[in-house]
């Protein structure tokens, strides 16, 4: 009995301590009138259960195991971007915003207790695999996925590259269940690339927000400008399965081409929640079309790019309806190594559009579809090609080729390029 006392006391002692922390950052905070009455009774049914859990769960449970699940529940029961981060998370996190981190190459959240694909990132394990946006992933090695911690979740699927996972997914549209193995690797991701598709009509493709994402951009425009002889006719932006990102990486995306305006504004219970991004002076493209391509897999930071550019009528969006993540997470450094994922705030288009859950809805929507060139049935007629001694035409080179081929195997990018030219046509 004294042991038993001797434990409840202890508890008793560490949720008041923490009671009291919390109190005086409370009072902190309060600027005017008095902090909020502290919920006594529901501290004690927390030290109960604690004291409970200490005394008669069936196998021994350590302090620190049963007070780091209850700041997981704490977090995880608030929103499914809020999260609890050990000091290996944490250093997960900031590699991934660097741009290298060892896993599949794949972003995921939870969705009323579902673990399910946001994006598959280009050019990883999990983009070769198959792996979609919306594909909800049921068993990781066999072990159910429901009721999971996401940074769980996480944890399992990254691994010692060469390694192998297995993924059990649902798709939509599909009855059954899908098995597919994937081996893990070195997650390189090169966030911005680049090619001309014909003539002077450029393509961008950000796969992921980064801290250089901004100034890569900038370079891969230049690049572009000067093989296309020195100016573009139009871009296509193509933000499709980009989950998102640094916050800033986004606004110096659409920072490059506005002249002016606002980018995004936040809103938030915190004084330093309260943000807004405007554009500085000087538009990268210098009034070229742009069109911006999304889809479900478009989430967050490209939200904010697209939204930016579509009230302030400078680009076409293009596609299906964006993901719909409007909230803004912010990283709180713990002193134990550890940190909070909080969610802080909703972020605003510049015309007030809060996107959260709705997601953006493009200018002109496309099925998801395919096309390629097929051969004509009909008898050939006779061309200049048939006449005997007949001028040869000139070749594009191999290069040349490939693009032209990819912008004809890909329907969006395919729809983009025929509606730049036409925007293009009317702009001269």
């Amino acid at each position: 009995m004294q042991n038993r006392n001797t434990v409840i006391g202890l508890a008793i002692g560490l949720v008041l301590g923490a009671v009291l922390t919390l109190a005086g950052a409370v009072i902190a905070e309060q600027r005017t009138g008095a902090a909020e009455q502290l919920p006594l009774d529901e501290l004690r049914t927390l030290s109960e259960v604690f004291s409970r859990v200490k005394s008669d769960y069936v196998e021994e449970v350590s302090d620190s195991e049963l007070l780091e699940g209850a700041v997981r529940g704490m977090l995880q029961g608030l929103d499914p971007h809020s999260s609890y981060l050990t000091p290996s998370e944490f250093e997960d996190l900031q590699a991934g915003t660097k741009g290298e981190f060892g896993g599949l190459g794949i972003e995921v959240g939870m969705d009323d207790g579902l673990l399910r694909v946001v994006a598959p990132i280009d050019d990883t394990p999990a983009a070769r695999a198959g792996i979609r946006a919306g594909d909800t992933i049921i068993r990781l090695d066999g072990e159910p996925t429901r009721g999971m911690d996401l940074n769980e979740a996480v944890t399992l699927m990254r691994g010692e590259p060469g390694s192998d996972i297995t993924l059990t997914i649902m798709r939509e549209g599909e009855d059954a269940p899908r098995e597919i193995t994937i081996t893990r690797d070195v997650i390189k991701v090169v966030s911005v690339r680049s090619r001309l598709l014909e003539d002077r009509f450029g393509y961008v493709r950000i796969s992921q927000f980064q801290s250089r994402t901004g100034p890569s951009l900038l370079e891969n425009l230049k690049e572009l400008e000067e093989s296309a002889g020195g100016r573009l006719d139009g871009l296509v932006l193509d933000l499709r399965n980009n989950p998102g990102g640094v916050l800033q990486a986004a606004v110096a995306v659409t920072d490059a081409f506005l002249p002016e305006g606002n980018i995004v504004y936040t809103e938030g219970r915190l004084e330093q929640a309260q943000m807004r991004f405007d554009a500085s002076s000087g538009d990268s493209l210098d009034g070229a079309p742009i069109v911006v391509l999304i889809n479900g897999g478009s989430a967050s930071g490209s939200e904010i790019v697209a939204g930016a550019l579509q009230d302030h009528r400078r680009a076409v969006i293009m596609g299906s309806r964006s993901f719909g993540k409007g909230s803004v997470q912010t990283v709180l450094p713990l002193g134990s190594g550890a940190a909070v994922k909080l969610t802080t705030a909703r972020y605003y288009t510049p015309d007030g559009r809060s996107i959260q859950a709705d997601g953006i809805k493009p200018d002109v929507e496309l099925d998801r579809v395919r096309v390629s060139l097929v051969e004509d049935d009909e008898l050939p007629g006779v061309t200049e090609r048939d006449l005997r001694r007949h001028l040869d035409p000139e070749r594009p080179s191999e290069e040349e080729a490939r693009d032209r081929a990819r912008a004809v195997d890909d329907y969006a990018v395919f729809e983009a390029l025929n509606l730049l030219k036409g925007m293009s046509i009317l702009r001269r």
